[in-house]
């Protein structure tokens, strides 16, 4: 039996329809996010701010120190930089303590966390070695405990968790060499044999696969009698007869990362490792990855703290012209964004992911905007930490320390931290996913308007329930509390800030950008979905208007519960200040922007029009394709898979 040799061929219409199913389609419950881009500010949605139960929360704080413990004695960050590996020992130590378990049930003899003290755990180990909180978030958030959380079978929980739990690290292969966001056109197979499927097929990029026993690997089942075909997800064993590791890839950042290259050739999976039904691969990944999205912002988080201490520290040590450098108005700006950002940051993650923990409200919208705006600003943080430190944020830490100084790794943390816009959905990516699920109200009464396959009578319905829907929503975005004085009152208790006047802004500027969306959708129509700058515009104000909602909401719970209740709100007051002025530009550049030339520069640089301009350099890059051969057959390469026991 040989596996197909040529990629599928894929039209763009067809690559979106694929994505499109893969979506879930209703909104069986409420979303604070979906309505905020509706115009709606539906703060009762948020709060009061929800808190974990105190058995959750006892658990996860003696989990928390074990972690601390084990962080600050048994490992070594600098070794992993420098050797560009976690030792065995690190990971091994890990497994000793429960880290693999965090997400999984006591049943399975895993912690059993929320996924509270989860991202608290993820933070606090990634701060001390971002590879560490990438081994374990790629394990649990999207390796093989979470999809079998979610769709697996008994049989395969009680199979595959005991494991996941204790020893087995786990690894989430989707990505091919010629395969990145667009799904549809993936050319790994697994043909129905008896009771086994076969895969075949090139996987890049796999995080933890260098290492892993365990693989979740999507894969298209064709189309046969009995089978209904189409991308699938399975559990494979990473030690199976024709799994070969090609590559260790090698990065900018996360250099103790265990990501490869990982080809299957005839292997044999039986079909009782098939997660769910054929078919329905994408949904599991994109269903899995609406909480597994939250552990990397909450590492953004820990980031943004890290950020924090040492600019405090350095700030109030290095002096220039008779102060402390961040007592100068030009560096305290920055270190001002830094902490006001780092409470932002926490606030969202610890809301999306506590309405995760309670399972009230769809969190897919509020998951997607913490990743997106959580990696945007942390690396934003994370470069401005690097000029507060001057040219010792350009230093490594082994050189600081080899003349003498504290070895401050900046420049590493600012590394390490640029791959998060492009982990798990590039920022790109994210906006336009967001912005699919921001606009769907409106392409549920009015999308066949603007279908072209749609007919005359499909659109004269749509026309009928568009106008229906159009005259009650239209007229709510005119006003609301946002523009009462009194509205919001709570937030300015006395003797703090006031915060109720950001809550106002939020709400009109909620029904301000849900007016936008539509005035465009009604400009554009069926070419709404090429205008991605716009697009990306609304998504990134909603990520706005979605913090400053979380930082005054996270104040207040500080405020009822914890003695420095005053300072967050200062914290949460200067972060909306920021933010508001954020708002304010993209709103301002939503009609006045550079998209048309923009889009004319571009065509004339891959035309070639003005290839001129490069001329006068040198291209230092080596011989190669551009994207490598990714055919399936056997392997000519060594097996550089290497399990740690």
């Amino acid at each position: 039996m040989s596996a197909p040799t040529s990629k599928p061929a894929v039209t763009e219409r067809e690559a979106r329809q694929v994505a499109e199913a893969a979506r879930e389609q209703d909104w069986r419950k409420p979303s604070f996010a979906k309505e905020l881009f509706l115009g709606r500010f539906r703060l009762d949605l948020i709060h009061p701010h929800p808190v974990p139960s105190d058995e959750a929360a006892q658990r996860g704080e003696e989990f928390l120190a074990k972690l601390r413990d084990f962080c600050e004695t048994k490992v070594d960050p600098a070794r992993i930089e420098r050797e560009a590996r976690i030792p065995d020992e690190t990971v091994a130590g890990l497994k000793e303590i429960g880290a693999l378990g965090m997400k999984i049930d006591l049943r399975y003899g895993g912690l059993g966390l929320t996924q509270v003290y989860y991202n608290k755990a993820l933070a606090l180990a990634g701060s001390v070695s971002p590879a560490i909180g990438a081994l374990l978030s790629a394990h649990q958030s999207i390796g093989v405990p979470q999809p079998l959380k979610l769709f697996g079978t008994q049989e395969q929980k009680d199979a595959f968790l005991p494991r996941c739990a204790r020893t087995d690290i786990s690894a989430f292969l989707l990505t091919e060499p010629d395969v990145g966001s667009d799904p549809a056109r993936l050319a790994t197979t697994a043909v129905p044999d008896g009771d086994d499927y076969v895969l075949d097929g090139v996987k890049l990029w796999t995080t933890n696969g260098v290492v892993a026993d365990l693989l979740v690997v999507m894969a298209r089942v064709p189309r046969s009698p009995g089978h209904r075909g189409g991308i699938t997800a399975f559990v494979v064993e990473a030690a199976a007869e024709g799994v070969t590791v090609e590559n260790r890839n090698a990065f900018m950042g996360l250099r103790g990362l265990e990501n490869g290259v990982t080809r299957f050739h005839r292997v044999r999976v039986p079909a009782a490792n098939r997660i769910g039904p054929e078919g329905s691969g994408l949904k599991i990944a994109l269903t899995t990855l609406n909480t597994g999205r939250l552990s990397l912002p909450a590492m953004c988080a820990g980031a943004g703290k890290w950020c924090l201490k040492i600019a405090r520290e350095w700030g109030a040590v290095r002096e220039q012209w008779g102060k402390p450098v961040a007592r100068h108005e030009a560096v305290g700006s920055k270190v001002s964004f830094i902490a006001a950002t780092t409470f932002a940051l926490e606030a969202v993650v610890d809301l999306a992911s506590q309405m995760a923990d309670e399972d009230r409200n769809d969190i897919r919208i509020e998951a997607a905007l913490a990743k997106l705006y959580g990696s945007e600003m942390a690396w934003l943080m994370a470069d401005e930490l690097v000029q507060i430190r001057g040219g010792r944020g350009y230093e490594t830490a082994e050189s600081l320390a080899a003349r003498g100084e504290r070895a401050v790794p900046a420049e590493q943390m600012l590394r390490d931290l640029r791959i998060n816009r492009i982990f798990e959905g590039s920022t790109e990516i994210m906006h336009l996913l967001i912005a699919r699920e921001a606009v769907d109200a409106h392409l549920s009464v009015a999308g066949d308007l603007i279908d072209p396959e749609k007919t005359f009578a499909d659109k004269a319905r749509a026309g009928a329930d568009a106008g229906v829907f159009y005259a009650r929503w239209l007229p709510k975005l005119v006003a609301g509390a946002g523009q009462l004085p009194r509205a919001y009152a709570d937030f300015h208790p006395a003797g703090h800030v006031d915060l109720s006047g950001h809550l106002r802004y939020v709400e009109r500027s909620a029904r301000k950008l849900a007016r936008s969306t539509f005035y465009a959708m009604s400009r554009w129509q069926g070419r709404m979905e090429t205008k991605q700058g716009f697009l990306g515009r609304i998504v990134d104000i909603g990520a706005e208007l979605f913090a400053m909602s979380a930082a005054c909401v996270r104040a207040e719970l500080l405020r009822t519960t914890e003695p420095h209740g005053r300072e967050a709100y200062q914290l949460a007051d200067a972060f909306c200040r920021q933010a508001r002025i954020r708002a304010e530009e993209l709103f301002g550049r939503l009609w006045t922007n550079t998209d048309d030339t923009d889009h004319k520069v571009v065509e004339g640089v891959l035309t070639g029009t003005y290839a001129w301009l490069e001329q006068g350099v040198l291209d230092p890059s080596g011989d190669g394709p551009w994207i490598a051969d990714a055919a399936p057959g056997p392997t000519e390469r060594d097996n550089v898979h290497r399990p740690i026991r």
